[in-house]
């Protein structure tokens, strides 16, 4: 007979989130408060954010702080948005200074920790959001809309506009909607 150790259950639901389980997952999972001070005591975990552990055990990979980012907000329909998206998607040469999340309107983050971090908030319909790395992410059509409201560069935003069509990530009728809000916000109507 194989025994689970609380570990063990930690390490099951990190597997599947680049390494990280949340205070939350653990408590539904019957790991207490007291057996995760413990084990970080122990270095058998590590305290990385607000309610958020990484067992050392799982490897890392470059989309960690991405995952972090989700779940240090606490929500579940936080997603990887605006120029975050736009680099996830690899369709222009935008190289964000933070990693930019979108959670529902009503939910205020009120936790440390989000230094790094740009919060946006909106009511995204279920269309708008795919996976890319097992984590939410805004829709091409979507990303590139939120980077023309917040004010992206034009040649990027240009530069995805095309990657996109040639790609066939965008409609020719969605190319041509972006490229008028574009010229819009840029004065050029």
């Amino acid at each position: 007979m194989t025994t689970v150790t609380k570990l063990d259950v930690l390490r099951e639901i990190a597997l599947d989130q680049h390494g990280y389980a949340t205070t939350v997952q653990a408590l539904e999972e019957g790991v207490t408060h007291a057996d995760l001070s413990k084990m970080v005591t122990r270095g058998r975990l590590s305290r990385v954010g607000h309610g958020v552990y990484r067992v050392p055990l799982i490897p890392v990979t470059e989309f960690d702080q991405y995952r972090l980012a989700l779940l240090w907000t606490g929500i579940d329909g936080a997603v990887l948005s605006h120029e975050t998206a736009l680099q996830a998607w690899e369709i222009s040469d935008i190289n964000p200074a933070r990693i930019h999340l979108t959670v529902p309107r009503g939910h205020r983050l009120r936790r440390a920790g989000g230094d790094g971090y740009a919060v946006h908030y909106e009511n995204l319909a279920s269309r708008q959001v795919t996976w890319c790395q097992e984590m939410p992410v805004t829709d091409v059509q979507t990303t590139i809309a939120q980077c023309i409201g917040s004010g992206v560069s034009t040649y990027l935003l240009k530069q995805a506009i095309d990657r996109a069509g040639r790609g066939r990530q965008l409609g020719p009728e969605q190319q041509i909607e972006l490229v008028r809000r574009l010229e819009e916000r840029d004065g050029h109507r």
